[in-house]
Formats: structure tokens, sequence, C-alpha cells
């Protein structure tokens, strides 16, 4: 059965199936919706914004519907309005409070037609229930607050740019993760949301954990890691860059000029600054570039030139990977204290609890999974201190 959540957050139970609103019981055979819920977790619902690969509703709707699409949707960009123009935290309220039912009745009922006319004639993704896990994970993450706080972090007021960006940000204590916000999978941020992967490093000073450690494990060379693996060839279990700079080059270099060198080489084809059959491009290609699409090992398909192809496999395969490995530790995670707090490129960010402690070595194994990483920890998002474990 296609239904409608009437709100995204988890203690806001409202549902529209069969032409009705329900804000008791969640009706029996719920099958198929437009976009995943808190208020509903079944691992058995579909989601049409899936399988359109992050269209909207605009995007997706039939032509027969658009008109009345539009107008609802302009109708709800009002109510939206005078709530920002009242001050009205929507993160605070259930939506169906603020609405007329009249108007959820028929805002729901055109998403029914639009999720019915997605499921009829898109084919479901390859990577489908990657995004699916990965998008549920998202999602929590949007209802984490954010501890900010600026007590200790007067030095950075001095800086009127600085001043000026966590004036802009100390209020958008979330994040809200675009899941796809690139064709290769790497997340972006949402406009009103905590900026957390293009903010400055020293203003991650800013962001205090809620319990008592931010703990980040890091790949150690991730997207070199990833070209190995897609190659099919054993991790160097030792630093790569130093492994690199003893291994492809005849006379001594450092690990930073061996690091420049070297992505400087692996994304130019036409560079020859590295000769190498440890490193072989061409094979990589061949195998998951077919002219005209690569196909990640996580099954996410991208149209893309020869030019780039190398570039995307390499950034899409390290992207995925990660987000992988986040939804892995989360659910390791259910029922703790401990949890995963935001992913920023390579990264995972746990908000860790140290009753948690003992429980840090499998973490690490899950993150790990034959690469290589480093676990760093601190007491805000910035001053993070590696850990030998």
């Amino acid at each position: 059965m296609i239904f409608q959540a009437i709100d995204d957050k988890s203690k806001c139970i409202g549902i529209y199936a069969n032409g009705k609103l329900d804000f008791k019981n969640t009706p029996t055979g719920l099958s198929k919706t437009w976009k995943y819920s808190g208020s509903i977790n079944n691992d058995a619902i579909e989601y049409a914004w899936l399988y359109s690969g992050g269209k909207d509703l605009v995007e997706c709707c039939p032509d027969e519907f658009l008109e009345d699409l539009q107008r609802v949707q302009k109708k709800a960009r009002a109510f939206v309005k005078s709530f920002e123009i009242a001050k009205i935290n929507l993160r605070e309220h259930c939506i169906y409070d603020l609405i007329p039912h009249d108007f959820l009745l028929e805002f729901c009922e055109i998403k029914n037609k639009v999720t019915e006319h997605v499921f009829l004639n898109y084919e479901k993704p390859q990577n489908y229930s990657h995004l699916d896990a990965v998008q549920k994970l998202l999602h929590k993450i949007k209802y984490q607050q954010l501890n900010l706080n600026i007590a200790d972090c007067k030095h950075l007021l001095t800086s009127s740019l600085h001043r000026n960006k966590i004036k802009q940000i100390l209020n958008n204590n979330f994040i809200d993760y675009d899941l796809f916000g690139t064709v290769t999978g790497r997340l972006t941020t949402k406009e009103n949301s905590f900026p957390m992967l293009t903010l400055k490093k020293e203003i991650r000073q800013i962001m205090k954990p809620n319990n008592d450690l931010f703990v980040a494990l890091d790949y150690n060379g991730a997207e070199v890691r990833t070209l190995l693996d897609l190659q099919g060839v054993k991790q160097p279990q030792e630093d790569i860059h130093l492994w690199n700079s003893r291994h492809l080059f005849e006379q001594d270099i450092t690990r930073e000029e061996c690091k420049v060198r070297f992505f400087a080489w692996l994304y130019e084809p036409e560079s020859t600054d590295i000769k190498t059959e440890y490193y072989d491009r061409d094979a990589v290609l061949h195998k998951w570039y077919d002219g005209q699409n690569i196909t990640t090992p996580y099954g996410r398909i991208i149209q893309v030139e020869k030019r780039k192809a190398f570039n995307y496999l390499i950034q899409s395969t390290t992207a995925d990977r990660v987000l992988k490995k986040a939804v892995e530790i989360d659910n390791f995670l259910k029922d703790k204290k401990s949890y995963v707090s935001h992913v920023i490129h390579d990264e995972i960010v746990l908000d860790y609890c140290d009753e948690d402690r003992t429980l840090i070595a499998d973490i690490k194994n899950i993150f790990e999974d034959g690469y290589m990483s480093s676990i760093s920890a601190g007491k805000d998002g910035y001053n993070l201190k590696e850990l030998i474990i």
C-alpha cells in the first residue's frame, strides 16, 4: 500500500493512507512511500526518492498532476514562511499540529500519485540497499543536536572573518547531509544546516561532544588504498605514503613531496612522472569502465567521459566505503551511549561515551576491514590527538 508520513521526525507519527489521515494507529500493509521518515521504520518499505536517484517531486511528477502539485507546494511554502516569521522551530513541533488537515489530505494524495508513478516507471537502482541504509543514518544524524559552545573559543573571535562565520552558524546546531549532492556519492550539506564539510578546521573548536570525547577514525591514504583494493592488491600495513616514497622513487624523497607527486601523477592520465607496475590505472579502468559508465563495487553507476572516469571511480568507491562503514558502526553501537556524530569526507567521527571504551578496538576493526587507519580523540572537533590502540 502506498502511503505518506506527515512528518519526518520519529516522535511525530501521522500517516496518510487509503485517503485518510491517522495519528493514533499505524495502518498495516504499508509498502511504498516517497521518502524515509523516522516515524515509520520498516525494512520492507521502499522509497520512490531512492528509485528516482534523488530527484524532487516536480521532476518526477506526471504532466497531468504537475499543476496541482505546484499549487500545493506553493501553499506549503507559504505555511513554512509564516512559521519562520513567527519564529516557530519546525524541528520542535509536529507539522500536522500547525497545518490544516484538509490541506494535508490534498498534498499527500498528490504525493501518492507521484510515488506510484515513480514505482511504475523507474528501475530499482543496483545500489538501492546501500542508499537505503545510508539515508536512514543521515536522517538520524540530522536529528542529533550538536553541542556548539564558544566559551573557550574567544581567540577565534578576534578575527572578523571567523567571528562573522561563527555568528552565522551558531544556531544551525544540526547537520543535514544531501545524499545526492554529487554524482560520485560524496556528501554535501544542505543550506541552513551546520556546514560540516566546508567549515575551516579551526572553527570546529566550537563543536563539543555531548558525551565525553570526539573519536575520529580516518583512513591512511584512503584513495590510494581504494586503488589497490580495486586492483585486488594486498594493502601495505604501514603508512602508504612512506611506502610509496621508498618504492616509487629512485632518490630519497620526503613523505609530503611523495604525496604531492603521487596524486599529481595518479589523476593525470598523461603523466609519466612515476613508472610503476604496482599501480595500474589502465587495468582498473578496463575492469570498471565500459567507455560510457563506471560501475563501482557498491553498485553505483555513473555516466562519465573517459578523462574523468578514473577520478570518479576512485572518489565514488572511497565515499561509498566510508558511508558503508559508518552504517556498520552505527549498527554496532545500537543501544550504546556512543554514536556516529558526523562524517567528514573519508573520516567518521563518534560522539563517544567513556563507558564504551572496551568497544574501540572492535570499532577500529569494523572501519579498517583490510585497510589501515588512525584514531584520534579530543574534547572538541579540532584539537584531536592520536590514540594508540
